[in-house]
Formats: structure tokens, C-alpha cells, sequence
């Protein structure tokens, strides 16, 4: 736990409800604890916050062109950061991380083509992938009861396939919790260079690590990397600001960015909103203060969440956190599936959690996933729901 006693800003509620939220207003959500859908229900940094009311003071808010300070605030933030120099022409704007992935899928493979991807793995990749009419090809990491490894034996064959166009990368992993090293995601281009096969990787989680680990930008890591890699960001996640759809493909080759570009006009996803490029300024200039603060919450909520279901629940297992916060829970000891488990803690614990299958059938089978981004009086209320739930199946 945090050494301080001093409330912290995440601490404050929010009342999300009727708010038009997905997470609070959907219909599974009423009368329960949504602890499901990536956005946080902590309150977005001050200097957001006050450069939005600018903007809205405004009063017109027309077609939107992207301005210098948008370019440099993204070079600056992943140069100081990250150490990872990106020039402005690598940058392309869209609406967000998934539009993105569509459209990169789109240009780099033709329907028929496999992808690879490593299950569980965020939902959205598979239907991504289908939606362009590519094949799916899973390279499954493997579980050791305390974190996720990369198979790269497993990944050598599928990269190997003929018919392997892409490998499409989480990192941070949702909802594995890996921020994976410069030594294995090195290891996975050199297999993919192997066999032209081209990296995508999404680094939409890339500030959330916990503290004894940090994230490396796929990119960054050697020239051979940057020039077989696509990178997705965006602050949309970190400062919980998703609903103001933004987000970055970044590529150093010309031709590939060429490709990608005809792609997003072709998925009409070229044009963002004012609010969105306000805000990513704002973000990646002034808060960085807010993202080490954030990261130390919720390091405390996952040790928290830890020891409640140490204590109450001992027998389910809990993947180490390295990144995100989305806590992956192996409930397979209790002896029943995922389904049953997410509707039994919907309707009788009034807690809204993500079954495990929604990130491969297989894969994901026996497991839920915890969206721990809330204040901790809401996590211990959802923790309590969920031991009393499944406390008589243990």
C-alpha cells in the first residue's frame, strides 16, 4: 500500500451514471458495479480539463486541422519519455487504435492472408482481422499459474506459413498484464524478419506500467525493429480520454505510410475532432505529474485487490500486474466456467466483470478480467460482491 495516509485525487467519486457512459449506462451495467469495459472513472488531469474549457469557450467548433504543436507535443513526450526520436512525418492521425489496426490490416494484407496474434488478446484485434476477411492465427502464450510467456517456437511456425502477413503485438498485453522486454520483443521481429513477416504494435496502454518495469516502444529498440514495425498509440487510455477518439499510426517507410493512408480514407476514419487534438496536447505536455500519480493508485488498487482475494477468495489465482490495469483472475479452482461465473457475479454479486473468452475461446476459458481503475472504496465494494458470490463454490 501507498506509505502516504493523504487522500489522493483518485480517491474522489464521480458519479457516472446518466452521463451517456457505456461502462455505467449500458444495460447489464444497472444496478451493478461495473468493473468491465478500459476507461477509468477517475476525473481527467487539470490542465485537460481547462485547455477543453478554452476550446469550448470558443464556441465554433468546424472541420478540424491538425496543428504544428500536435506534432511536436507527440515527438517531445516519447523522445523525453521513452527515448524513442520519431519525426514528424511518421505520424499519422485517425479516431483511434482500433480504426487504426483496421486500416493497417487493410493495407498490409489481402483478404485470405493470416494474422498472428497472441491469445487472450484484446477482443477487438479478432474482428479487426475478420473485417478485412484475413485469417486469424493464434500463437498462444503460455501461462506459468503467475504470469504469461511468448511460445517462440510456436510463433516461428506460424510466422513461417506462407500465408502470414502480420503479427499484430499488445504492450502492454491486455489482458495478460505483461510489459513485454527488449529482449523478447527483439526475439519476435527477428523470427518475423525471417519470414516477411511485418510487426504491428499496439501501444495504447504504453504509460500504465507498474513500478519495477518499463515499457519499451517496439521501435525504439534497433533500427531493424523500427523499419518492420507499425505502432498504434494514443493518450486515450492513459488520461482517460477515449471519448474524445484519438490516436497515432507512427512508420518510418514512406511506401508503407502511403498504403496505410489510402486505407484510412477508404475506412473514412481521416478526420478528428478539435477536442481530441486539444486534449493529446495538453496531456503530453503538462501531465505527465498525473500519469506517475495514476500508475502509483493503481499499483496500490492491484496489491489491495491482492490481498482481498488472498484473504477471501485464496483459491483463484491473480496474474501479475506489469502493466494496464486490467487484472487477469484464473477462477479456473472453483470448478466452473467463465460463463457462469461472469453471470453469477452480474445477478447475484451486482459486480459487471469481462468473461475470459471474449479474448480467445480457448484461451481465455476459466478466467475474468478486473478493470481496477476506480476509486478504492468502489474496487473493496466490487472485491466484497465477488468473494461472498463465489466464496461457496471454493
Amino acid at each position: 500500500m501507498s506509505s502516504s495516509n493523504m487522500p489522493s485525487i483518485f480517491d474522489q467519486t464521480v458519479d457516472r451514471r446518466g452521463s451517456g457512459s457505456v461502462k455505467w449506462d449500458c444495460e447489464e451495467a444497472r444496478g451493478a458495479i461495473p468493473m468491465w469495459v478500459a476507461d477509468m472513472d477517475f476525473r481527467a488531469a487539470t490542465p485537460i480539463i481547462e485547455a477543453l474549457s478554452r476550446r469550448v469557450s470558443h464556441g465554433v467548433f468546424g472541420y478540424t486541422q491538425v496543428p504544428d504543436a500536435y506534432y511536436e507535443a507527440i515527438i517531445h513526450w516519447f523522445a523525453r519519455r521513452h527515448s524513442w526520436h520519431i519525426d514528424r512525418e511518421w505520424i499519422i492521425y485517425t479516431s483511434g487504435v482500433v480504426p487504426a489496426l483496421s486500416a493497417v490490416v487493410k493495407a498490409l494484407a489481402q483478404p485470405g492472408d493470416k494474422v498472428i496474434i497472441q491469445t487472450p488478446v484484446y477482443n477487438c484485434f479478432f474482428s479487426s482481422i475478420r473485417n478485412n476477411g484475413c485469417i486469424i492465427e493464434e500463437n498462444p502464450l503460455v501461462y506459468d499459474g503467475h504470469t504469461y510467456h511468448i511460445d517462440f517456437h510456436d510463433l516461428e511456425r506460424k510466422a513461417a506459413d506462407p500465408s502470414a502477413r502480420l503479427l499484430v503485438v499488445c504492450n502492454p498485453h491486455n489482458p495478460a498484464g505483461r510489459v513485454w522486454t527488449p529482449d523478447e520483443l527483439e526475439r519476435m521481429n527477428d523470427i518475423c524478419l525471417r519470414h516477411g513477416v511485418r510487426v504491428v504494435s499496439d501501444e495504447i496502454h504504453c504509460e500504465l506500467v507498474m513500478p519495477g518495469h518499463r515499457f519499451t516502444p517496439f521501435a525504439s529498440i534497433s533500427p531493424a525493429c523500427q523499419d518492420n514495425c507499425i505502432t498504434l498509440n494514443s493518450p486515450s487510455k492513459s488520461w482517460n480520454i477515449a471519448g474524445l477518439q484519438i490516436a497515432n499510426i507512427i512508420c518510418n517507410n514512406p511506401d508503407i505510410r502511403q498504403r496505410i493512408d489510402r486505407a484510412i480514407n477508404i475506412n473514412e476514419v481521416c478526420d478528428v475532432n478539435p477536442f481530441g487534438v486539444v486534449a493529446l496536447i495538453a496531456a503530453y505536455n503538462e501531465c505527465g505529474y498525473w500519469i506517475d500519480q495514476l500508475c502509483e493508485y493503481l499499483h496500490d488498487n492491484y496489491v489491495f485487490l491482492c490481498h482481498y482475494l488472498g484473504s477471501h477468495l485464496p483459491q483463484v489465482g491473480i496474474t501479475t500486474l506489469e502493466g494496464t490495469y486490467l487484472v487477469w483472475v484464473d477462477i479456473r479452482p472453483l470448478g466452473i466456467g467463465s460463463d457462469e461465473v461472469t453471470e453469477k457475479l452480474l445477478h447475484k454479486g451486482k459486480v459487471l466483470v469481462n468473461n475470459g473468452t471474449m479474448y480467445g475461446q480457448t484461451a481465455g476459458e476459466g478466467f475474468i478480467r478486473i478493470n481496477i481503475a476506480c476509486p478504492r472504496a468502489q474496487l473493496e465494494e466490487a472485491l466484497k460482491g465477488i468473494c461472498q458470490t463465489l466464496a461457496d463454490k471454493a
